[in-house]
């Protein structure tokens, strides 16, 4: 008998095994991703089929775009640049070969017992293991539920996994669309049509909701619209797509917009409109664990199922998809396993959407605060009047920072711009230590840095930036 049992070697799943073997404990991780000699394939959505190839090409075709259109304003003449798709997608192929090895060395290090096969929860104590017509029962002291989640499919656009394909099929075309739909303009849609928008296609996003990135601040989400607008994304709101059909190789798809029909053709079409848990066929129906409406399943604050023996995190739980949670709670699960008494501050999840400029968030944002009548103070500070941003030609977009009226306490950190991601994250630090806004101007910060705009928007927040004209005596 194990100590621990996960089931489910991505993000979520792989880290709580890692962390329950450095605490002492045995463990096996069971994967349904066949990798070489059919051995498990570690790291899953993220490493093999999401995050990492995503943003392999994003960097990818970030190059070419600038090689293509921006290298003339650095002086730098240029012939013409030539696309080699094939070279692109090789290069993307051998960084998620080199993670996902990594994963595994990382398990032969700790001992991890590596399977592959579908693991279904039986009861508080056994998994059952299914590989081709071969079944195993596993006994554990303790079992995680770590399966993940998958592209959400809609009735009017169907999946053919060749001109209609998910997020896993948008990053395996073998030539770059002339005329690229995006069914969904999320995290997920933004940063697919990005890639394939500087590759040279025409893309057009239709969302349903009637305003663009509504869980982020309005102020930056408005920022981000213009500049997506100006670089090629056609971002179309209030959309219901009624009907995708393949019709000679190509895609019609008929929506309604403000009570209009309309159609476009398209030669691919992405469907993002977000991801539902793996959580078909993992549990029995006797196992004495439920499901809520959504397919998740049902946990505490710390990940722990009804049964006490059973834990769930990552995408199979509450909470946002985000593989960086998914690992926290991994790693808080193992703790717990192991006697220690830790938790996931869940108020401070940071998010990113990995676009150029990105977009990045911890946090409450402006209509949060309103919506619970939290008195709040903000500071602003835009990239324009940053020397670095401006010096890398990187000057779009802004920082802004929320803080309590009273306390002066980070409340929030939005982001829209060169390195947002990492300016989030300098801030998501504080905020983790119950810093002020004015713990954050008193600090030095390098110059010239774009961290320095996060400086700014602190002392903007009472009155003292420096940069801009709003200071106070």
């Amino acid at each position: 008998m194990y100590d621990v049992v996960v089931i489910g070697g991505g993000p979520a799943g792989y880290v709580a095994a890692i962390r329950s073997s450095q605490l002492g404990l045995s463990v096996a991780c069971i994967e349904s991703m066949e990798g070489e000699k059919g051995a498990p394939k570690l790291g899953g959505t993220c490493l093999n089929v999401g995050c990492i190839p995503s943003k392999a090409l994003l960097d990818s075709s970030q190059r070419y775009y600038e090689a293509s259109n921006d290298l003339s304003k650095h002086g730098i003449k240029t012939s013409k640049i030539d696309l080699n798709i094939q070279d692109m997608m090789a290069r993307k192929d051998k960084v998620v070969s080199q993670l996902v090895s990594g994963v595994s060395g990382l398990f032969k290090a700790n001992k991890i017992k590596a399977i592959h096969g579908y693991g279904k929860l039986i009861s508080a104590n056994e998994v059952e293991v299914t590989k081709g017509s071969e079944k195993e029962i596993i006994e554990a002291k303790n079992i995680i539920l770590a399966t993940g989640s998958k592209p959400i499919e809609i009735s009017s656009a169907k999946f053919d996994n060749k001109n209609i394909v998910d997020s896993t099929g948008a990053l395996e075309f073998d030539n770059v669309p002339k005329k690229l739909g995006v069914i969904g303009a999320g995290i997920i849609g933004l940063e697919l049509g990005s890639v394939w928008s500087r590759l040279g296609s025409e893309v057009t996003m239709l969302e349903a909701m009637p305003g663009f990135l509504p869980m982020v601040d309005k102020k930056i989400s408005k920022e981000a619209f213009k500049e997506f607008s100006k670089q090629g994304l056609d971002v179309k709101l209030g959309c219901k797509v009624v009907e995708a059909k393949v019709e000679k190789n190509t895609v019609k798809v008929v929506y309604e917009v403000n009570g209009a029909s309309k159609n476009e053709l398209f030669d691919k079409l992405i469907v993002a409109v977000g991801r539902s848990p793996n959580t078909e066929n993992l549990l029995s129906n006797d196992c004495g664990i439920s499901l809520d409406d959504n397919g998740f399943v049902e946990v505490d604050e710390f990940c722990q199922t009804k049964v006490a023996s059973v834990w769930a995190i990552g995408d199979v739980v509450r909470g946002p998809m985000l593989a960086h949670k998914g690992s926290e709670e991994g790693v808080m699960v193992a703790e717990r396993i192991a006697g220690k008494h830790t938790a996931v501050n869940y108020e401070l999840v940071p998010s990113v959407i990995y676009t150029h400029p990105e977009v990045a968030w911890v946090g409450k944002n402006e209509e949060e605060l309103k919506l619970e009548e939290v008195e709040y103070k903000s500071g602003s500070f835009p990239f324009a009047a940053s020397g670095r941003a401006l010096a890398a030609d990187a000057s779009v977009g802004s920082v802004k920072i929320l803080a309590d009226k009273l306390t002066d306490t980070i409340l929030g950190i939005h982001v829209f711009g060169p390195s947002a991601a990492e300016l989030v994250q300098q801030g998501l630090i504080a905020m983790e230590f119950g810093s002020s806004s004015e713990d954050i101007g008193l600090t030095m910060f390098s110059h010239p840095t774009v961290s320095e705009a996060l400086h700014e928007a602190a002392l903007a927040a009472n009155g003292h930036a420096i940069h801009i004209g709003n200071r106070k005596k």
